[in-house]
């Protein structure tokens, strides 16, 4: 039995998620506490927020997010790959970064227009 506490709403469920039972999940407040429980064991996502490099601009480096969730296992890979990235400005939010970043589907975007 694994106890987590859920992250998707403010009110902080503490969740039991018992692996030998289907996944069973208790303790939740709303049915989003369940989907949670059980992805956070089978596959956990996350969001990546970070900067990057960038020239000709005020400020030396540009917040970037993934544009939605990607395995928590591909983290560190992507975090690498964003070292060896330096843009140029302008950028404008919304900008993509890296496309289909490490084959998750998601991309990188610029978080603030510089």
């Amino acid at each position: 039995m694994k106890e987590l506490i859920c992250i998707v709403c403010p009110k902080g469920c503490h969740l039991k998620v018992d692996e030998n039972n289907d996944y069973k999940v208790t303790g939740n407040s709303c049915e989003k506490g369940v989907d949670y429980g059980k992805n956070e064991l089978i596959n956990p996502m996350r969001v990546i927020t970070s900067t990057v490099k960038i020239d000709g601009a005020l400020h030396k480096r540009c917040p970037v997010k993934t544009s939605t969730s990607i395995p928590k296992g591909k983290m560190m890979e992507i975090v690498k790959e964003l070292d060896s990235i330096t843009l140029k400005s302008p950028v404008n939010v919304g900008d993509v970064v890296i496309k289909n970043v490490s084959n998750t589907g998601a991309d990188i975007v610029v978080t603030k227009s510089m």
